[in-house]
């Protein structure tokens, strides 16, 4: 790349505001041409609202910005579309997805991929990026890396986590934008689909479209040329990628945990009496839907106590066993299955079921409405409800409160949840979990989103919590640094069977 290259894109002593929040002031910033950059920084930071900021989403009160390539594309094309504007050159891929059923009348919701005459109005890949009369498609060559061509004909709201995203990134690449905005693109895929990824954005920038990307310090592709990191809404220092590789490990994965009030935490811990012989037993559970089978002969038992890790590569069947454990796949009554010392479908409603499990993955959260405040969320785990629909009770409220100073996220209480920093959303969701004091505790990626330290001490409270009290654990995570130490047992999946049960 040549020092004399021209400018592609220039954030100019911006000031930005959302809503009634300040994100940014007197911000500068500037992408020459064949440049390439990831950005990376603290939870809270403001690596999003960056990338949102520069998608037009959030008001720049003050300074400007100049998409300079906009203008290269005007001077070198025929335009005669009035309404075309820099917008039609820029194709964002968000963490979260924004699909929607056949209709386009509602969203998904959280269940639905459970329910088959549901998820029979979600739109297939195919009618989702080519329309819903398209029949016989010619693939881009750019989208081979993607291997889509497997998906076309799977419903949206069947796809895993890795498949998900893949999709996204080939709607993004079918607008053919001159610059493609990735938002953690990496996170809650495994070891070999990260790596696949990784391959994927280098052969994307490789390909001429220039990529802009929000990601973690160690996932950052080969060719990506330069590094911005953030710090409290602010840019704290601009690298090559050489030079960021070369720094000491940021001070936010250096940075000690705060330390947990561990008699605050035994006096929130309030557990009912309550006495099973087996929390979870599994024999012989297969569950299929057409001619694909996604749990072939799964025998699990869970007793009282115990910590399990449920690991395994993205599709191998995690998120539908959970979906049994969890009351919310109706195949569970076809199976022999035993929840709490009882067999599914012998006169227990979901919501006794419910009432002894604290749960949080990364679907709740995408489906969790807007419109409730971080402690209207937390409450909502009294009732095993996504959203506030019930008033909590004075008690509960304060009870709530106490979960969010222990997970450090009381100072957002009364904020907007779906405003607020991804990492307080997922802390908050913990909290959720953890307020009714369950037997039974699921944590399906809990630490998606969460920087270094935030992890640290989301352990530490995990191990602090199965020290002071009697609880099971199911751990899910696709890093082995996540896992806390108390967890001693292991459950490995691989295309819907068990590899591991040790």
């Amino acid at each position: 790349m040549s020092e004399n290259a021209a400018p592609f894109l220039t954030l100019e002593h911006i000031t930005v505001r959302y809503l009634d929040k300040t994100l940014f002031t007197g911000l500068n910033w500037e992408i020459l041409e064949g440049q390439q950059w990831a950005i990376t920084g603290n939870s809270g930071s403001g690596k999003t609202a960056l990338l949102n900021t520069i998608a037009g989403r959030f008001n720049v009160i003050n300074g400007g910005i100049h998409y300079h390539f906009y203008e290269h594309y005007r001077q070198a094309h025929t335009i005669t579309d009035p309404y075309f504007t820099y917008r039609n050159l820029l194709a964002h891929v968000a963490h979260h997805h924004k699909f929607r059923n056949r209709s386009n009348t509602t969203d998904f919701y959280y269940q639905q991929r459970f329910n088959s005459m549901d998820a029979n109005d979600a739109p297939t890949v195919r009618q989702y990026l080519y329309g819903e009369e398209a029949t016989a498609i010619a693939e881009e060559p750019l989208l081979a890396p993607l291997r889509i061509t497997p998906l076309l004909d799977k419903e949206l709201i069947k796809l895993s986590n890795g498949e998900t995203r893949r999709v996204m990134i080939a709607s993004a690449l079918l607008q053919k934008p001159v610059l493609l905005m990735l938002d953690n693109p990496f996170t809650g895929l495994d070891v070999q689909t990260r790596a696949q990824f990784m391959e994927m954005v280098d052969h994307i920038i490789t390909s001429g479209i220039n990529v802009l990307l929000v990601t973690s310090p160690g996932e950052i592709p080969a060719n990506i040329t330069h590094v911005l990191t953030l710090e409290d809404g602010a840019i704290s220092g601009r690298y090559t990628r050489n030079e960021f590789l070369q720094q000491a490990l940021p001070a936010q994965a250096q940075a000690a945990a705060p330390a947990i009030n561990e008699q605050q935490l035994r006096e929130l811990v309030q557990p009912a009496a309550r006495s099973f012989d087996t929390i979870v037993k599994m024999a012989n559970i297969h569950v299929q839907y057409g001619d694909n089978v996604i749990l072939d002969n799964i025998n699990w038992t869970v007793k009282p106590n115990e910590k399990w890790a449920l690991l395994g590569p993205n599709g191998a069947g995690k998120s539908t066993l959970l979906s049994l454990i969890n009351a919310d796949n109706p195949q569970a009554y076809a199976n022999e299955l035993y929840l709490f010392d009882r067999k599914r479908g012998s006169g227990e409603s979901i919501w006794d079921i419910k009432r002894k499990i604290g749960f949080v993955s990364p679907e709740l959260h995408q489906y969790f409405p807007a419109g409730n405040n971080c402690l209207q969320v937390v409450c909502s785990g009294f009732h095993d409800i996504i959203g506030a629909t019930r008033a909590a009770t004075p008690e509960q409220a304060q009870h709530a409160l106490g979960w969010m100073e222990i997970l450090g996220i009381a100072a957002f209480s009364t904020h907007s949840f779906k405003l607020a920093p991804e990492s307080i959303q997922r802390l908050a969701l913990l909290a959720r979990a953890l307020v009714k004091d369950p037997p039974l505790l699921i944590f399906d990626e809990p630490c998606q989103g969460l920087d270094a330290q935030q992890k640290q001490h989301f352990k530490q409270v995990i191990d602090t919590l199965c020290a002071v009290m009697e609880l099971t654990l199911i751990f899910v995570t696709h890093y082995q640094d996540e896992i806390p130490a108390a967890v001693t047992k292991v459950l490995r999946l691989e295309k819907g069977k068990v590899v591991q049960a040790e």
